[in-house]
């Protein structure tokens, strides 16, 4: 199968999961083309067996280049199989008013784009201060401090969950049939 996955990043870490993702299906026989939706101009879902779209909440939203390409390729996505990479921290805890949050940041998203993915994995994202710019940093100390996590704020800490992600992409691909084009499936 042809896939596509389309990103949005802010500090790196979504792109980082992308990536990851590009390769499990690549090495389980798929061809992808990994896309930031920053360069998505113009690009044709048809060609497509299924997309994996994967985003990151930041500040009550995801960003607005990923919106705007959901919305835009609404009516597109809506005809493939699709799975949606939501990447926060709160994913990485158990704490109930966070999982709450997600959900209407998630509920707020498909109302906003128009699209309603086929399959959400919520996946923990990371702590990236080397990314960070004083004042982002000195609200992710507070953050993780307001959470009991402890950070060294020198050095970046990654949430994600490798071996989860991959079961989630694995398990989306057993339910993908592939797409029959140009007419009728040869026998045989």
């Amino acid at each position: 199968m042809f896939l596509l996955i389309a990103y949005a990043t802010t500090d790196g870490q979504t792109r980082k999961i992308a990536r990851f993702a590009a390769d499990r299906l690549v090495t389980t026989g798929h061809s992808v083309e990994l896309l930031n939706v920053e360069d998505a101009d113009g690009l044709d879902l048809s060609r497509f067996d299924g997309a994996v779209l994967a985003g990151s909440l930041h500040a009550g939203g995801y960003q607005k280049a990923l919106a705007r390409f959901a919305g835009d390729q609404a009516a597109a996505l809506a005809l493939l199989p699709t799975l949606f990479l939501a990447v926060s921290l709160s994913a990485a805890g158990n704490d109930p008013e966070d999982w709450s949050g997600q959900r209407r940041c998630l509920a707020e998203f498909e109302t906003e784009t128009g699209w309603t993915p086929g399959r959400v994995e919520h996946v923990a994202g990371a702590f990236r201060f080397s990314e960070y710019d004083f004042f982002r940093a000195w609200a992710m100390r507070r953050i993780a401090d307001q959470k009991g996590e402890q950070v060294d704020p020198g050095k970046d800490k990654e949430y994600t969950d490798w071996a989860a992600l991959i079961l989630a992409l694995d398990g989306w691909l057993a339910g993908i049939a592939p797409r029959v084009k140009g007419g009728a499936a040869s026998a045989g």
